[in-house]
C-alpha cells in the first residue's frame, strides 16, 4: 500500500460524501442538507456540477473534505450504487471507513521513514490488521480500540523521527489561535492536536514537526516549509492558506484554491 492509494478518487465513487453527510448552512455550505439527501449539485453520473467553482458558490466545506479513499472503497465493496439499491448501509459505512483509512494513512507514512526501521514489523502487522478490519462488517468495529492501538505506534514514530526536543517545542494541544509565528523555528516541534486556527505561519520552519490532529483552519502557510512534516493530511492542508512558495510533503497535493 502507498499513500497515493489512500487519496480520494471521486471518479470511482458513487458520490457518497455528497449524499451521506449533513450540510449546515454556514460559511462552509450555502445550503442545509440532511444526511441521506443528495446535494442538488450532484449529477446523475455522480459528479459535482459546480466542482470548478465550489468556493465562489459557497461550498468551501466541500473543498476541505477528504475521505482518504474511503468513498471509492465503500462504493466498490457495495457494488450497485445507492440509486439502484437502498443506500443506508453505504452511508453509515462511509464515516467509519474514512476513520480507518486515516489510520492506514498514518501507518503507511510511518513505514516509509528510515528512522522507524526498528518498529517496521509492528507497523506492518498493525497496518495489515486495520486493512483487514476495513473488509469486515463496519458496524461491529471498535474504532476507539483501533485508534488506541495505532496511536501507540504513532507516538513511537514521532519520538524516533523528532528526537529529544527542548520544552519550548513541546506544544501538544496548545492554544495557538491566531498566534504570530511568522518565520518561527518549529522544526521537529510536537504540535499534536494544537489549535493553529488563523495562525500566522508565513515562512515558518515546520520540517519534521508532528502535526497529527493539528487544526490548521485558515492558518497562513505562505512560504512555510513543511518538508517531512509528520502525519500531515490533505484535509489539514485544504483548510489552510498557502501559495506556490509553500513546501509540502510529497504525498500531499497543493490545493487548487491556493493558486
Amino acid at each position: 500500500m502507498r499513500l497515493e492509494d489512500l487519496r480520494a478518487d471521486c471518479g470511482s465513487c458513487h458520490g457518497l460524501c455528497c449524499v451521506a453527510l449533513t450540510f449546515a448552512k454556514s460559511a462552509d455550505f450555502a445550503i442545509d442538507k440532511d444526511a441521506g439527501e443528495p446535494c442538488p449539485n450532484l449529477q446523475q453520473d455522480f459528479r459535482c456540477g459546480i466542482h470548478e467553482k465550489l468556493r465562489p458558490e459557497g461550498f468551501q466545506g466541500c473543498t476541505v473534505y477528504d475521505c482518504f479513499g474511503a468513498g471509492q472503497k465503500v462504493s466498490r465493496l457495495a457494488g450497485p450504487s445507492w440509486r439502484e439499491q437502498p443506500g443506508q448501509k453505504m452511508f453509515a459505512a462511509l464515516p467509519i471507513m474514512r476513520q480507518l483509512h486515516e489510520l492506514l494513512w498514518y501507518l503507511t507514512e510511518a513505514l516509509q521513514l528510515d528512522q522507524t526501521r526498528e518498529i517496521h514489523q509492528q507497523l506492518r502487522e498493525l497496518r495489515d490488521h486495520v486493512e483487514e478490519v476495513t473488509l469486515q462488517d463496519l458496524e461491529t468495529v471498535d474504532l476507539e480500540a483501533e485508534r488506541q492501538a495505532v496511536n501507540e505506534l504513532l507516538l513511537k514514530t514521532s519520538r524516533l523521527v523528532r528526537g529529544k526536543q527542548p520544552k519550548s517545542k513541546e506544544r501538544r494541544g496548545a492554544d495557538l489561535f491566531g498566534a504570530k509565528l511568522r518565520g518561527a523555528d518549529l522544526r521537529a516541534a510536537n504540535l499534536r492536536g494544537a489549535y493553529l486556527i488563523a495562525a500566522d505561519l508565513r515562512e515558518a520552519d515546520l520540517r519534521q514537526a508532528d502535526l497529527i490532529g493539528a487544526d490548521l483552519r485558515d492558518a497562513d502557510l505562505r512560504g512555510a516549509d513543511l518538508t517531512g512534516a509528520l502525519f500531515l493530511t490533505q484535509s489539514q492542508v485544504n483548510a489552510a492558506r498557502g501559495n506556490t512558495a509553500t513546501k509540502l510533503p510529497s504525498a500531499v497535493l497543493r490545493p487548487a484554491h491556493w493558486v
